[in-house]
């Protein structure tokens, strides 16, 4: 109908010319942000190596204590309707391998003394790092029992009423710590840790040995799996805790959390420090058990091998195999 000299500017128009605008303004933002962060990042980046793998230890047990006290509050909280036995397994073996994979850049991934007492058998830790790596454990079980304890406060005071037990129909003290079956002695407490413990380092000697050629995403998976075997083979004694820091980080927690003096007292100061000392013997027992009888048999990585052999007919002198050196004599 009748218009003017110019035609009206279209709604759409506008709203194209302006995007282009918004979007540089949002990505400058952006930007600007990630810098930000990046920057942040870097003020508190810890620059010490030790440190750093310290920290992964710490991080990578409380998570492991966190999802293992939650898995088993379930069991006991619900009278055993939720996650029976083999349900326990294989959750308790999906949180070490996950916990495993979390700081296995960082450290290792240990998130056991035990494992850790295991490497320094092997040579592959130094005393004063074990010693660290074992109390940077137990403070991240101590931690990762406290926010399990949280996220269960309610259904917890459900259960037991507001007053804690460590034993009777109402005990809610093993959802954190191992307590033993009635039958079971302290002497065969021992025995079954230190044959659980090694059996489970002997296996992750196995996986984590150069020569076996296990994809480094692999090894996290196989170690979880190892658990949850070992808990289905061990668990009926005492809960397969196989590991001195999951024990004692969270028995040291329920002694300041209202369980008392009794987490340490049960049956005459006879059992708390079954599976703390277990596993550390176990742990040893599996090195040396992988090393004799397996280890020290097994045929080297066929490069190194000939590399090695290169080195003494030249030199006479063994040197450090280097990726140059591999990159020579592969075909």
């Amino acid at each position: 109908m009748g218009g003017g000299g110019e035609e009206g500017a279209c709604p759409g128009d506008t709203i194209q010319q302006e995007a282009p605008h918004v979007r540089n303004r949002f990505t400058a933002s952006t930007n600007s942000f990630r810098l930000s962060m990046d920057k942040l990042g870097e003020k508190l980046r810890i620059k010490h190596e030790l440190g750093r793998a310290l920290l992964g230890e710490f991080v990578g047990t409380a998570v492991l204590l966190l999802l293992i006290n939650s898995i088993v509050a379930q069991s006991v909280l619900s009278r055993g309707k939720v996650n029976e036995m083999i349900n326990l397994n294989i959750g308790i073996g999906l949180a070490i391998a996950f916990a495993v994979a979390i700081c296995a850049k960082l450290s290792g991934g240990h998130v056991n003394p035990a494992v850790s007492l295991m490497f320094m058998t092997f040579g592959q830790l130094t005393p004063i790092a074990f010693v660290l790596y074992t109390l940077a454990q137990t403070a991240g079980a101590f931690f990762g029992s406290a926010f399990a304890f949280l996220v269960y406060f309610d259904a917890i005071d459900d259960f037991d009423g507001g007053v804690r037990h460590v034993i009777g129909p109402k005990a809610t003290a093993s959802i954190f710590a191992s307590y033993p079956a009635g039958y079971l002695s302290a002497f065969n407490g021992l025995i079954d840790q230190i044959v659980a413990t090694a059996i489970f380092c002997l296996l992750i000697a196995h996986i984590t040995d150069k020569r076996n050629s296990y994809p480094s995403w692999t090894q996290p998976l196989l170690i979880g799996a190892s658990f949850a075997m070992i808990g289905t083979a061990f668990g009926l004694n005492c809960g397969y805790p196989v590991n001195p820091a999951r024990d004692l980080g969270p028995r040291l927690f329920t002694l300041i959390i209202g369980y008392g003096a009794d987490v340490f007292s049960y049956r005459d100061y006879s059992w708390f420090w079954v599976p703390i000392v277990g596993p550390f013997i176990g742990a040893v027992i599996g090195a040396c058990l992988y090393q004799l009888a397996i280890g020290i048999h097994t045929p080297s990585d066929p490069i190194e091998t000939e590399v090695r052999k290169y080195d003494v007919a030249t030199s006479q002198e063994l040197k450090p195999l280097t990726a140059t050196d591999k990159a020579t004599i592969e075909p």
